[in-house]
């Protein structure tokens, strides 16, 4: 198939597997009259290094996933390298789980904090109520007479 139809059937643009054939992901192969040419196994390559950036892996970390359904396995992780790359993207997912749970309890300490200083309780007030009436500006604020 040439690169549009391999673009349609991927889900993709021609530009990004121009680029991804730049970048040594896709193989250049050529008819003699210059086109690019593309089969199933292409498709494959496509749809793994797709499925692994929709989980959040870099372009750069696909590469042994399509090595390895280059060499013929049947799945791009069934080698070493790419079990490798699972091990340290679970390693940084739980590094940015931990950050925010941090955070996030921060946040609720500072949350439980601020309800527990509010002079009627926990409900915020707002204190413009009074200020504002139906013929406000929206850039100068509230219609005042004299």
């Amino acid at each position: 198939m040439r690169i549009g139809e391999l673009a349609e059937r991927a889900g993709t643009t021609t530009r990004t597997l121009r680029y991804y054939e730049s970048r040594g992901l896709l193989p250049a192969r050529r008819t003699e009259q210059g086109y690019r040419t593309y089969d199933e196994d292409d498709l494959r390559l496509l749809q793994q290094i797709r499925t692994l950036q929709d989980f959040g892996f870099e372009l750069e970390e696909t590469r042994p996933f399509v090595d390895c359904l280059r060499a013929g396995h049947p799945a791009g992780d069934a080698c070493p390298a790419s079990i490798a790359v699972y091990r340290r993207k679970v390693a940084e997912l739980d590094g940015l789980i931990a950050e925010l749970r941090a955070v996030r309890a921060q946040v609720g300490a500072q949350l439980l904090r601020a309800e527990a200083e509010l002079p009627h309780g926990p409900e915020p007030r707002c204190e413009l109520g009074s200020e504002w009436d139906t013929e406000t500006d929206p850039e100068t604020g509230p219609a005042r007479e004299g």
